[in-house]
């Protein structure tokens, strides 16, 4: 799955989520900026789970880091939460 499908996938999953247009969605976007609060925010990793069949790591990112990960996973933006997706298929697809 190249990036481009990913981003567009996480993008329109956080956009039924914080009920907007996909097209309203930039990369810079930040989570709460989206309106999204810890429960939608919940919603929407385990959708993103499903979606990807992955499981994203709910860690501060020295612990994740710590675990192996690359860097923790940034869930405060658009652009982390497709980094982290992105990760986690590379190394699912290894």
């Amino acid at each position: 799955m190249k990036g481009d499908e990913i981003a567009e996938r996480v993008i329109g999953i956080l956009a039924v989520q914080a009920l907007v247009a996909p097209s309203d969605i930039g990369p810079d976007a930040t989570v709460a900026g989206l309106g999204l609060d810890s429960l939608g925010m919940v919603e929407a990793i385990f959708a993103i789970e499903e979606a990807f069949d992955i499981a994203v790591p709910f860690q501060p990112a020295a612990d994740a880091a710590a675990d192996g990960l690359a860097g923790g996973a940034d869930l405060t933006t658009v652009a982390g939460i497709i980094a982290a997706v992105e990760g986690l298929v590379a190394q699912k697809a290894a």
